[in-house]
């Protein structure tokens, strides 16, 4: 005995799920009546090659009404094309889910229950009767026969949902026309008013720049830095894109205005560019692309992959030209998308060359490229964070040694890949320790002499567990550094860490910290800087500890280093000691 049983379908509630909830906007319904009728008439086309097309929407009236000079359908095509939902192959056999349709015919309806209660179609094949079809929003509908002459075609008319007639407004039902059918290749009216061609269309068939220019302008408010033709043949896709004239989040996509066989797919379709695109804006028209089920978003397939891919490679391309053919125009580029090209150069070798050779990045010798850089000095020395370049930058000046700022985004990616792809390319990523082994040793009569400043300074910094060291170095200016090296920085964020959570945790850090191979930061004072010679005579322990205690806070705050409790604490009670010493007492007795 089979004991399959059938799905049971309310039928209502799965008219309210595709209509209200497939579709992301009540506006689409006027998109997919077009498209409809478009479909119809190619049909018709297809088997009369010279038949005209035309597509008439009248707002007269309660509603709307849509009449196309289309294929018409015949009494059993009605059955099967509306009022059949999720079956195609029906729908493949009758010929209309052929390659020059624009979607499958008669689902689009379901839209138009977004916006109506009741939808009639008043329709006659070649050589047929006319055929009624009503369709009501609670899942039932009528089909009859009438006794009506009327020419090859269709008619659509919806009978507004209560609190939805501002959608059938003769203004609303002209914008939405305009919108989604301008470039159609048909004629289309709303009451008498035509559409297509309203606004001066994409140039489709053109390469060239002004006349693309002269439509970003019109329907995206803007004036394209530059305009690059876009073709895939694969995706019958054309187009262009244009690269925006200002600088854009990169986190933020982008949608492009796509068309599928010239109706207007999206206006704001993700996914057709590469995600490291995102200073260009495209609008293409494709005959191969998939749209999903609402037809407002590209399907992600093979093709879509493929496609992505391609125009990836030709706005790579026009970067490339650029850069052999005018440089200056690509340094102004750079200025505004230098993210999105830095971003595709940690993938792309012809990107990473383009960067090297053309983006002039912060150096403690003046901006210059990489090229330029590694041509005058050989190595690309370099700091991985802003803030140790802005400590270290005039020091390491000072001792002849060239610096780059690597701390923008990507910049220390580029670099260490460069050094990947080229062998020749030497980078040195420098260490805030490494620049304490190019001072200079103190005379060892000096350094001796010195020994009880040394004993005392160090006693004042044990308690922030931090190593003092006297050198001689340029600038003279600058009296100390605080140097925390990679391993170091490591462990005291590590140990920070476990002393903020809980027990397991602490543990779990505790097993990872080699205390073997403890560091301390050091506090390097500039024998050459005339305080801190003065310093170093100073009479008393208690005195020298609070001056040196506020050369490590002026040492922290100079060098831009996170300041924790402990070190605002030093600050302020250093801050307060010298302050005390340097006030002389009330000769009243006051305080």
């Amino acid at each position: 005995m089979d004991a399959r049983r059938t799905f049971q379908v309310d039928l209502a509630g799965l008219v309210d799920l595709l209509s209200h909830h497939l579709y992301a906007s009540p506006r689409v319904y006027v998109r997919e009546l077009l498209q409809n009728a478009v479909d119809a008439i190619t049909a018709r086309r297809l088997a009369e090659p010279g038949a005209t097309g035309a597509i008439a929407l009248e707002t007269a009236g309660d509603g709307l009404r849509v009449t196309d000079s289309g294929v018409g359908l015949t009494e059993a095509q009605v059955h099967e094309l509306l009022a059949t939902i999720g079956r195609s192959s029906k729908r493949d056999d009758l010929g209309f889910a052929r390659h020059e349709f624009l979607g499958q015919f008669g689902i689009g309806l379901l839209s138009c229950f977004l916006v109506a209660r009741e939808i009639v179609v008043v329709t006659r094949a070649a050589g047929g009767a006319t055929v009624r079809w009503t369709g009501y929003d609670d899942g039932r509908y009528l089909v009859e026969t009438v006794d009506e002459e009327r020419p090859v075609g269709t008619t659509v008319t919806l009978l507004p949902r209560p609190g939805a007639r501002s959608w059938f407004a003769p203004a609303t039902v002209l914008e939405l026309a305009r919108l989604y059918g301008d470039q159609l290749p048909v004629d289309v009216t709303v009451d008498g008013t035509p559409t297509t061609g309203a606004v001066v269309g994409a140039p489709w068939e053109t390469t060239g720049a002004r006349a693309w220019t002269a439509y970003a302008e019109r329907t995206m408010g803007l004036t394209p830095f530059d305009v690059i033709p876009l073709s895939v043949p694969e995706a019958g896709l054309t187009g262009a894109a244009f690269v925006l004239p200002q600088p854009v989040n990169p986190a933020h996509r982008g949608g492009h205005r796509v068309y599928l066989k010239r109706m207007l797919l999206s206006e704001s379709a993700e996914g057709l560019l590469p995600e490291w695109a995102f200073f260009a804006r495209c609008v293409v028209d494709t005959s191969e692309l998939r749209p999903t089920a609402s037809r407002e978003a590209l399907y992600e397939d093979g093709l879509l992959d493929s496609t992505r891919e391609a125009l990836g490679d030709q706005l790579r391309g026009w970067l490339v030209r650029l850069g052999r053919t005018d440089p200056r125009r690509l340094g102004e580029f750079l200025r505004v998308h230098h993210l999105g090209v830095k971003a595709l150069a940690l993938h792309d070798d012809a990107m990473l060359d383009l960067v090297a050779t053309w983006w002039p990045m912060e150096t403690n010798v003046g901006r210059m490229t990489l090229h330029d850089f590694r041509e005058r000095h050989g190595v690309l020395r370099y700091t991985a964070t802003t803030d140790q370049f802005r400590q270290l930058a005039g020091v390491a000046a000072a001792q002849d040694l060239p610096l780059v700022n690597a701390g923008y985004t990507y910049d220390t990616e580029i670099i260490e890949r460069l050094a990947q792809v080229d062998r020749d390319v030497r980078i040195e990523r420098l260490d805030p320790s490494d620049l304490a082994t190019r001072f200079e040793d103190l005379d060892p009569g000096v350094e001796l002499g010195l020994r009880g400043f040394t004993v005392a300074a160090q006693r004042a910094m044990d308690r922030l567990g931090c190593e003092v060291v006297l050198r001689a170095f340029e600038p003279a200016t600058v009296p100390a550094l605080y140097l925390v090296d990679r391993e170091t920085a490591f462990r005291q964020e590590l140990r920070s860490t476990r002393d903020k959570v809980d027990p397991v945790w602490a543990d779990v850090l505790s097993a990872i910290d080699d205390r073997r191979a403890d560091t301390r930061p050091q506090l390097v004072l500039n024998h050459r800087n005339a305080l801190v010679r003065r310093v170093t005579v100073l009479p008393g322990a208690d005195l020298v500890e609070l001056a040196v205690e506020a050369l490590y806070g002026q040492a922290l705050l100079l060098g831009y280093h996170p300041i924790r409790p402990a070190d605002a604490a030093l600050l302020n009670r250093s801050f307060l000691g010298l302050l005390d010493r340097a006030v002389p007492t009330d000769p009243e007795g006051g305080a």
